[in-house]
């Protein structure tokens, strides 16, 4: 069930980078348990349940944070986890009573994972924000986009999943490791922003080194390259071309043929426009399948472009198995994969407060304070949807 079966991780329910740090932790076999205020939000309310995929495989609990005794049950729970994790910003889990302090004071060892989008610190700490504002001050918005054109918004990939989330999970799982020999657990401050500056690592060195221009859509990995960029076909589907290295950029000099000559210089940076306008004009003349059955089988790196509703049925999916489909919905498969311990999904999300009196036997509480919990409404159960 994982490489992380065993570990025990609470999360202070909140939305985009927290959850998904605590499902990927879930899909490697940690026991993560969601805790909800009671009622919801109008995220976890907001949809069917199983496709709240960022909270498949953990347990829920609807505690009210509000409350003593909301605060006392989970600091009791903490206890006796491996990690905490909460995406509120600096200072609320302080005033409620359940900040790091506190927390490692019950439990020493405890590893307390902190998402935000500026820091715990620094002048902009307290400021409201987004994925488009952390990845914009980080210089990570700026490079994305066409020539001439403002910057291109990448989804919420760069701040909220990969330099939130997936650090926050990172650290997180670096601090268990320590804490497992020192005996002793720390604070993990995920910051968005630094999340996506550290992406960004390579461009920031190709820019010093003189080699990455300001202007966006000029360069070799942002669209500025005929021999790197995403072409439209015949039939109005894409195309993605990434024929960097010598042999890969031969190859597909060999595939185009007798037009390979307008392309023989491959890193004439002036020409780039030109030469792709013209090849523009040779992958407009065949359908996206027609140049799949062209490139088949020829190490030129490329690959369709495929929609969302594409990307489960092609072969290659199909045959490794990246999503899994229930016959109601599909999502993405645990990644990565490991030959030994490999993760599993164990359930989709679960309803509010669905685990709530289960979770309070599992540690310690007797059935007598369970139901003066539910009694006063530090707790509550299932909530169905």
């Amino acid at each position: 069930m994982g490489p992380l079966k065993g570990l025990t991780i609470i999360e202070i329910a909140g939305i985009g980078p927290g959850p998904f740090a605590a499902m990927s932790l879930a899909d490697m076999g940690a026991s993560v348990i969601r805790v909800e205020r009671p009622g919801g939000s109008m995220f976890s309310n907001a949809q069917e349940p199983r496709l709240d995929f960022l909270n498949r495989g953990k347990r829920c609990i609807c505690v009210d944070l509000k409350t003593p005794e909301g605060v006392a049950t989970i600091l009791q729970i903490a206890g006796r986890a491996d990690a905490l994790l909460e995406g509120n910003r600096p200072g609320v889990m302080e005033r409620l009573g359940l900040g790091p302090e506190v927390c490692l004071e019950k439990n020493p060892a405890l590893v307390y994972g902190r998402m935000t989008g500026w820091g715990q610190d620094g002048p902009m700490a307290q400021a409201a924000g987004h994925d488009l504002n952390y990845i914009a001050l980080a210089g990570a918005l700026h490079p994305m986009g066409r020539a001439g054109e403002k910057p291109a918004i990448p989804l919420n990939l760069v701040g909220d999943f990969g330099g939130g989330g997936l650090m926050l999970a990172y650290g997180m799982v670096c601090a268990i490791l320590e804490a497992r020999s020192s005996g002793q657990g720390q604070v993990v401050d995920a910051a968005m922003i630094d999340g996506a500056a550290t992406l960004m690592a390579s461009t920031f060195a190709a820019s010093q080194a003189g080699f990455w221009r300001e202007e966006r859509g000029t360069n070799f990995l942002d669209g500025g390259a005929h021999f790197y960029e995403v072409y439209e076909t015949a039939d109005g589907n894409y195309i993605s071309l990434g024929s960097i290295e010598p042999q890969f950029y031969a190859a597909l000099l060999e595939i185009l043929g007798e037009d390979a000559e307008h392309f023989s210089k491959q890193w004439d940076m002036e020409n780039w426009p030109a030469m792709k306008d013209r090849m523009s004009a040779i992958f407009s003349t065949k359908t996206r399948d027609e140049w799949d059955a062209v490139f088949e089988g020829v190490d030129v790196c490329y690959a369709p472009v495929l929609a969302i509703d594409e990307v489960r049925h092609h072969p290659h999916h199909q045959a490794r198995g990246t999503f899994v489909d229930d016959g109601d919905y599909w999502q993405p498969a645990p990644a990565p994969r490991f030959s030994r311990t490999q993760a599993q999904l164990r359930g989709p999300s679960a309803k509010l407060g669905e685990h709530t009196e289960e979770i309070l036997r599992e540690f310690g509480f007797s059935d007598e304070q369970i139901a003066a919990k539910l009694a006063c409404g530090a707790v509550t159960g299932r909530v169905d949807q």
